[in-house]
Parts: C-alpha cells; structure tokens; sequence
C-alpha cells in the first residue's frame, strides 16, 4: 500500500484547475494499481482536488482536520456541499485536538500528514509560506523528515 499527502494553495485560480487535476492524476497513477490512500486536510484548492483524483482512482481517503471547528470556521457556503460530500467519501477522520483553527492547528495537522505517509505532492509555486502552517513549510519539513515531495506546478497555473 502507498500512502500519498497533499499539501497546496486554495486560492488556486479557476482556470488553474483543470491543469493542477491533470498534474495530480498523473502523479497518482503509478500507484492505482496497489492500494493507495490519500491522507488530505481537505481544504479547499489542492486538497480537495488530490482528494477527487484519489477517490476517481479508486484510492481509499484519510482526513485530517485541524480542529473541531474546521468546517464551521474555514469552509465557506459555496465549498459546504462538496466539503461535505468528500468527508462522506473518507475512510476515516481524525480531528487534531484543538477547538478553533488556526497556524498551531495547520503545523499539527500537516506534522500528523507527514508522520504517516510515503511520499507528498505539494501543489506549490516555490513562494515562501504566508504563515506557520502553509504550504512551504509542509514542503520544507518533509523534506526535514526524509520524505519525497513531488512538487507539482503546472506551466500555467496561478493564484488569485
């Protein structure tokens, strides 16, 4: 079995979608014929996109939310519905032991991603991280931990 993590923007622009999807599916597919399993925060963006291509894959998903108020506090009405069809769709979910979301909640949530996976795609621009938590420190402390980051950034792709 593989066991995969995402890290990535969410403010991916809507005509970077399509290209981040495509470059997910691909660095997926080499493992679809084990048993792979996607580990994944599910925020909106890279996340929840890796979460669509693993479970399309037939991968089984883990979720790891950064606290107990994540959907209330950081998942917006227009994400509600697909936020919530994922987090059906999940094998298992664990809730990081902190009751409001926030940098420390992000850094333990990405620390438990990293503590069991095999590999990492990172759907990253190269730019430092905006705050404690974000997507380039996740990179950088795999990195730290040994394990193998494929950094994903399509030609085209952007941030809003």
């Amino acid at each position: 079995m593989t066991r995969i993590g995402i890290t990535g923007h969410s403010n991916l622009a809507p005509a970077s979608v399509p290209l981040v999807r495509a470059a997910l599916a691909g660095a997926v597919a080499p493992y679809v014929n084990g048993e792979l399993t996607g580990v994944s925060c599910l925020a909106r963006g890279a996340d929840q996109l890796f979460a669509e291509v693993v479970l399309d894959a037939g991968g089984r998903l883990e979720v790891v939310l950064p606290s107990v108020d994540y959907r209330e506090a950081k998942v917006g009405p227009d994400d509600l519905e697909r936020f919530d069809g994922l987090l059906m769709r999940s094998a298992s979910v664990r809730y990081m032991p902190f009751r409001s979301a926030g940098e420390e909640a992000y850094a333990a949530a990405n620390a438990v991603v990293l503590g069991g996976v095999d590999r990492l795609c990172a759907v990253w621009d190269g730019r430092p991280a905006g705050g404690r938590g974000g997507t380039g420190d996740a990179v950088a402390a795999a990195r730290r931990r040994g394990v193998p980051v494929d950094v994903l950034w399509p030609e085209g792709a952007r941030r809003e």
